[in-house]
């Protein structure tokens, strides 16, 4: 619970006092896109510190929100939502297509962590619509705020998308250059690609398959599609 309740009856106000300290509703995102182990979701949410991330994982599981699984064969620990957590994501989801919505592009994409973008951006990644044989593509980005601003993604047939900040020494498949904002605003739904190829902010260049098909490969937030959809000119 927060450390200073609201002191109100109403259910809300209540709920709030669970979900409200900082990064809790982060962490419950990024639990529901598949981050099962600590330095997961750390790679997710680099903005929050390991102390304060333990912190939050204890706080959630004594409110009923997460389960921690410990392997006792190796040791490993995996966070898991409960039922209680998950009946949160209509809720949650609701929240993300009002701000949708109602925040502007400006504001929506004001933010230049490549990091974040290409940890996204690597768990988007369509395999079924790549050929069946070992790709690399390369990112690289002009306004990177983070450490890192270029990327690769290792994709191979039955195996996880992989992301490096070094150069995993095979060939490239696909060079991609563009900004954070740009690449951000495309998977959002802000953005257009086509424009953005068009109007030179989004350049792509390698296997002419991978060009043509790069809105294929690349899912889009789920959220790209919601009615009133506030986009960038």
């Amino acid at each position: 619970m927060s450390d200073r309740p609201y002191g109100l009856f109403c259910p809300t106000s209540k709920a709030t006092e669970v979900l409200n300290p900082r990064w809790t509703i982060q962490i419950l995102g990024e639990l529901w896109d598949g981050s099962t182990r600590f330095n997961e979701i750390r790679r997710g949410l680099p903005g929050i510190s390991p102390t304060l991330l333990a912190k939050r994982l204890k706080e959630m599981q004594e409110n009923g929100l997460v389960e921690r699984v410990e392997d006792p064969a190796s040791g490993a620990i995996d966070y898991i939502r409960t039922k209680k957590a998950e009946e949160l994501d209509p809720i949650l989801q609701g929240l993300a297509r009002w701000a949708q919505r109602h925040i502007t592009a400006e504001i929506a994409l004001e933010d230049r962590d490549a990091d974040v973008l290409m940890w996204t951006v690597h768990r988007r990644i369509n395999q079924a619509a790549l050929p069946k044989r070992r790709i690399v593509m390369r990112f690289n980005f002009t306004d990177a705020t983070s450490p890192a601003r270029t990327y690769w993604l290792m994709i191979k047939p039955d195996a996880p998308v992989e992301l490096c900040v070094s150069d995993p020494g095979f060939e490239v498949d696909l060079f991609v250059e563009t900004s954070v904002q740009v690449l951000t605003g495309i998977y959002l739904g802000r953005r257009s690609a086509a424009r953005e190829i068009t109007e030179d902010r989004l350049f792509l260049s390698g296997d002419a398959r991978l060009e043509r098909t790069f809105e294929r490969w690349l899912r889009i937030s789920t959220y790209a599609d919601v009615e009133g959809l506030l986009t960038a000119e």
